[in-house]
C-alpha cells in the first residue's frame, strides 16, 4: 500500500497533531505488517515545500492541460497524490480551517480536474468538475486538533471542504480537541493514553475500520472541560484582574491547580502550600468542594507543604523521575499531613478510568493478593494441634485442602504455595508420632525464618499484599515502600523467633494447650505498631529525617 502524508502544520514535526499522525501510521503500519501487506511511506512537510499561490489563470485548463504554469514544488505533490492508495492529511485548525500553506496546497490542486461542469455527485453543494485522473479506490484520512475544549461543532469549515474534495462520508476524520496538550509534559500519562487510542485506530482501519468503541473513546475529552479552560488561561501567565505578567513558578503552580478534580473532595477543606526552594517563591493551593485557587498572599494555613526546587517538581511533574525516589533521596521534604501525598493521583488525577485503556480492557481484572490465605493455615495449626494432636492436625489439612480454591478470585504468591506445604508437612509429622511439644515450636520457627528470609529477596513478604492498598504493582517500584515493607517485614520475622523460645517452654507447662491463644495478644500489638508505622515511617521519611 502507497501511504502519503501531507503535514500541514507551519510548526512540521513539532507539530502536536503530528503525534496523533505518527501514532495512527505506526497503528496502521503495525497491522499491515501483520497480514503481509508491504507499506511504502512518504510524508510531505508542507512549511518545507515551496508552492505560490494559485493565479487563477485557468492556463492548466486551457493552454498546458494538466499542467500549471508556476514551476514549484506543486508538481512534486500533485505525482504523490496519484502515487498513494491512501492520504492522510495532518493538521492544527486555524481559525475554523486550515492553516494557510495547506490551504495553497489544496488550491493548487486545479490541475488535477477537468474545466467542464457536471452534476455533483459527492452530496455537497451544486455543480462539480470530474478529475482528470481515475483517483476510484483511493482513500482519505484526515487527523487534525484544536484548541477549544472539544473538537464538536469547530470543525464546520473542514467537513464542507472535505466533503466538496472526498465526498461526503468518503473520508474518515480524527478531530481532537485541547490540542495543546500534547506538548506538556506534566500530563503526558493522559495524552500517552489517548495516543494509544489513535494508534488503536490506526490498526483497526488497516483491517477494514474503525470499530465504535475505539471511536467512543477517541470522542473522549481529554479532561473536563472546567479543568482544561482553567489550565489554559492559566498558561499565558497574565493576572486575570491586572493583565500583569506573572511569574513561570506562578504559571506552574496555577495549572497545577487546575488540574484538581473536585470530585475528589475529602469534605473539608485542603490547603497545599508550594515552597520552591531554588527561586524562594511560595504558593498555597485551596482544595474545597468547588474547586481550586491559588493565594500569593501566604494568608491561608497549610495542611501539607511541600518544600522543593521548582526545577524537580517540574521533572516530578513530567515524569522524569519518580516522586517517591526524589523523596527518598531527600531532594524535598514534605511537612504537614502526610496522607495527602498518599492520595496525589486522586486530587490530580487526569479524571479518566484506567480501565479505559485498550491494555486493561483486552485483559482480565487483575486478582489480589489476600493475606488471609497465608495466615489462616498457621493459625488453625497453632490452636488446633495444640487443643487435639489428631483432630486438630487433621482439621489444619483439611484447610490446606481448601484454601487452593481461593486462587480463583485471589492471586496466589510464593508464601501462600509454601505455607500450605509446610503446614501439611508439619501436621503430618505430628499425625505420624512426631511430639508436638517440638513440632509446634518448630511451626513457629518456620514461619519467622520465611519472613525473615524474604528480607533478603527482591520483594519483602508483606509487600507482596500491602501493595493492593497502594496503587498494586506499581508500588513494587516504590523504594520508600518497599523499604517500610522490609522494615516491618524484618521486625515480624524476629517477632515469631522470639515466639519460637517462648512457646518451647510453654508447651511444657499446665498451659500447652493454649498456646495458640496466648501466642495470639502479641501479634495483635505488632499488628497495632504495623498500622502506626506504615503512617509514621514515610512521614518521617518526607520530613527530611
Amino acid at each position: 500500500m502507497n501511504i502519503l502524508v501531507i503535514n500541514g502544520s507551519p510548526k512540521g514535526t513539532r507539530s502536536n497533531t503530528w503525534k496523533l499522525t505518527t501514532a495512527f501510521l505506526e497503528g496502521l503500519k503495525q497491522s499491515l505488517s501483520e497480514t503481509g501487506t508491504e507499506a511504502q511511506v512518504e510524508e510531505l512537510q508542507v512549511n518545507r515545500l515551496d508552492i505560490s499561490p494559485c493565479l487563477g489563470c485557468f492556463s492548466c485548463w486551457n493552454k498546458t492541460p494538466g499542467q500549471c504554469c508556476i514551476q514549484d514544488d506543486m508538481q512534486q505533490v500533485i505525482s504523490k497524490l496519484l502515487w498513494a492508495d491512501l492520504t492522510i492529511w495532518s493538521f492544527p485548525l486555524y481559525y475554523y480551517t486550515v492553516p494557510g500553506g495547506l490551504k495553497t496546497l489544496i488550491d493548487r490542486q486545479l490541475p488535477m480536474v477537468l474545466p467542464f461542469m457536471v452534476e455533483n455527485e459527492s452530496g455537497t453543494g451544486n455543480g462539480s468538475h470530474p478529475s482528470r485522473y481515475d483517483m476510484s479506490g483511493k482513500k482519505t484520512v484526515i487527523i487534525s486538533t484544536c484548541g477549544f475544549y472539544t473538537a464538536e461543532g469547530n470543525y464546520d469549515g473542514i467537513y464542507s471542504l472535505f466533503d466538496h474534495e472526498c465526498g461526503r462520508n468518503q473520508y474518515t476524520a480524527i478531530f481532537c480537541g485541547q490540542g495543546e496538550l500534547f506538548r506538556v509534559p506534566e500530563v503526558s500519562g493522559r495524552t500517552n493514553e489517548y495516543l494509544s487510542y489513535v494508534k488503536q485506530a490506526g490498526q483497526e482501519y488497516a483491517q477494514g475500520g474503525i470499530s465504535p468503541q475505539t471511536w467512543e473513546k477517541l470522542n473522549q475529552l481529554l479532561f473536563p472541560k472546567e479543568t482544561f479552560e482553567a489550565w489554559a488561561d492559566a498558561s499565558w501567565g497574565i493576572d486575570p484582574n491586572t493583565s500583569s505578567k506573572e511569574s513561570d513558578t506562578l504559571i506552574f503552580t496555577r495549572q497545577m491547580a487546575a488540574l484538581y478534580q473536585k470530585d475528589s473532595y475529602p469534605g473539608k477543606d485542603l490547603v497545599l502550600e508550594m515552597y520552591y526552594t531554588d527561586v524562594d517563591e511560595c504558593y498555597q493551593i485551596l482544595l474545597g468542594k468547588d474547586g481550586s485557587k491559588v493565594y500569593t498572599d501566604h494568608s491561608l494555613t497549610a495542611t501539607t507543604r511541600i518544600e522543593t526546587p521548582v526545577t524537580l517538581w517540574r521533572s516530578i511533574a513530567a515524569g522524569e523521575i519518580r516522586g517517591d525516589e526524589a523523596m527518598m533521596q531527600q531532594l524535598y521534604k514534605v511537612k504537614g499531613d502526610f496522607s495527602f501525598m498518599l492520595n496525589w493521583d486522586t486530587y490530580f488525577g487526569s479524571g479518566t478510568p484506567k480501565a479505559d485503556s485498550p491494555a486493561s480492557t483486552a485483559a482480565s481484572p487483575q486478582k489480589e493478593t489476600n493475606m488471609n490465605i497465608l495466615l489462616i493455615p498457621w493459625i488453625v495449626l497453632w490452636i488446633a494441634a495444640a487443643i487435639d494432636r489428631h483432630w486438630g492436625c487433621l482439621a489444619t489439612i483439611g484447610v490446606c485442602t481448601l484454601v487452593p480454591l481461593f486462587f480463583y478470585r485471589n492471586r496466589k504468591t510464593i508464601y501462600d504455595i509454601l505455607t500450605g506445604a509446610l503446614v501439611t508437612g508439619i501436621s503430618i509429622a505430628i499425625l505420624s508420632g512426631a511430639p508436638t511439644g517440638l513440632m509446634v515450636p518448630l511451626s513457629y520457627l518456620a514461619f519467622g525464618v520465611m519472613w525473615l528470609s524474604s528480607c533478603f529477596g527482591k520483594i519483602p513478604l508483606t509487600a507482596h499484599y500491602s501493595k493492593n492498598g497502594y496503587g498494586g504493582e506499581d508500588a513494587l517500584q516504590n523504594p520508600l515502600f518497599m523499604k517500610t515493607n522490609r522494615i516491618l517485614t524484618m521486625l515480624w520475622g524476629i517477632l515469631y523467633l522470639f515466639t519460637t523460645v517462648f512457646t518451647w517452654f510453654l508447651m511444657r507447662t499446665s498451659f500447652s494447650s493454649y498456646t495458640g491463644l496466648i501466642n495470639s495478644v502479641l501479634p495483635i500489638f505488632m499488628g497495632i505498631f504495623t498500622a502506626w508505622f506504615q503512617k509514621w515511617y514515610p512521614a518521617k521519611v518526607a520530613r527530611g529525617k
